[in-house]
């Protein structure tokens, strides 16, 4: 049986990890190096690095801060913000990043998932989709940072991501993210079920349970939170203590 994984997310601004509330009110929630180290010795997973204002300031991604965030960790390591060329990637796993994540570049350009799955293998692009559910248009993508709608359906443009070569989803829910009222499980469930690769689970975990609730009713591989172990809320050995007694397969 595969476990389920726990993941930490350092969504960085300026050098800085922040977090917000359905991505507005940022604030600072600490240095990014450390919090890397206090993760992997917590028995985090995964680690995903964000640079939430690359695409709109239009600039790269911090390299220099991804080459000393590896060093520190032995922890997969994905990193997004700013990618938008199959250079880029070079750059990034040059400065020690597993895995890429991808957003805004995909919308701009499917055709950069399919070069990207080809010249690294689909194992190291993540798609990241950032949806919004209005009863108007239900789940849609957005793209530059939650900050435009786009025409995509939240579960066909999934599919279509997959079909082009991804290797893993990592879905946050925009009317979720930074409420800590639990994971939009409606369309976490909807996209694990439609693709055949794994689906991260991002916006709105608040308490163990909602873990459990992702990996149970909605079929997610992993779940994703940013706040909830920035702030020290919730240690990451006390909710895999809880979901192993749920009956959830995870890595002590």
């Amino acid at each position: 049986m595969l476990t389920k994984r726990i993941i930490p997310c350092l969504d960085i601004k300026n050098g800085r990890t922040v977090k917000g509330v359905r991505f507005e009110n940022i604030r600072d929630a600490g240095d990014p190096v450390e919090l890397a180290k206090w993760y992997a010795e917590q028995g985090a997973d995964e680690l995903v690095f964000l640079d939430i204002t690359a695409t709109n300031e239009e600039r790269k991604t911090f390299a220099e801060l991804v080459r000393d965030i590896a060093r520190h960790i032995d922890i997969p390591f994905t990193v997004g913000g700013g990618i938008s060329a199959v250079a880029d990637v070079e750059v990034l796993l040059m400065a020690g990043a597993d895995k890429v994540s991808i957003n805004s570049a995909a919308i701009r350009n499917p055709q950069l998932v399919e070069d990207l799955a080809k010249r690294f293998g689909s194992q190291c692009v993540t798609v990241a989709i950032d949806t919004k559910y209005t009863e108007a248009t239900g789940w849609k993508v957005y793209a530059r940072a939650g900050t435009v709608e786009t025409e995509h359906a939240t579960v066909d443009w999934a599919k279509k991501v997959v079909e082009l070569g991804a290797g893993e989803i990592l879905l946050t829910s925009m009317n979720n993210d930074g409420t800590k009222a639990g994971f939009a499980l409606d369309i976490t469930k909807a996209v694990s079920e439609a693709v055949s690769v794994p689906v991260i689970a991002s916006g709105g975990a608040g308490t163990m349970q909602h873990f459990a609730e992702a990996f149970e009713s909605a079929h997610a591989d992993a779940a994703l939170a940013a706040s909830l172990f920035h702030f020290r809320e919730l240690d990451i050995p006390d909710l895999k203590r809880f979901l192993k007694a749920e009956g959830i397969a995870v890595r002590c």
